[in-house]
């Protein structure tokens, strides 16, 4: 019996979702203390965009393994699996461990990963890489964001 990619894919990014959450503490004190730009979004806005990402990165991972020549999927099911490990490793990385410089430095290994996945669904299926687009434009984000608030904290 053959699982449905769709149902594959959701479970992976559900899973990575979980694991990140897992780790994330955006009530910490330490969190808290630490000096943010005001051009952060607010708490609420978390929530509902990574929700959003989540859901249109399983649609698009499934549309493009579905669009794949099946000497290509491994490759996209590796690449699938290194991006939503990098995904799920941020969290780890700034609310667990608190190195701020080095969760940045995920975020950076996230949005190249985040980039290169775009390429690949998108050579599958245009629409799956387009969907793909602010996933990657997130974690582009995502990745400054991180950078200047471990600029601000020098001592975390």
């Amino acid at each position: 019996m053959r699982i449905p990619p769709l149902l594959v894919s959701g479970a992976a990014v559900t899973a990575t979702a979980m694991a990140g959450a897992a780790a994330t503490d955006p009530e910490s004190d330490w969190y808290q203390s630490l000096d943010r730009p005001d051009w952060q979004p607010p708490p609420a806005a978390f929530p509902i965009v990574w929700t959003t990402l989540y859901a249109t990165i399983a649609g698009a991972v499934a549309k493009a393994y579905n669009s794949a020549p099946e000497e290509e999927r491994a490759a996209l099911v590796r690449q699938v699996a290194v991006n939503l490990s990098l995904n799920a490793g941020w969290s780890w990385l700034f609310f667990r461990s608190r190195h701020l410089w080095v969760a940045t430095f995920g975020a950076a290994a996230l949005a190249i990963s985040s980039l290169k996945l775009v390429k690949r669904a998108g050579r599958h299926s245009r629409a799956a890489g387009a969907w793909l687009v602010p996933y990657a434009l997130w974690t582009c984000f995502a990745t400054v964001l991180s950078a200047d608030i471990a600029a601000r904290n020098p001592q975390s």
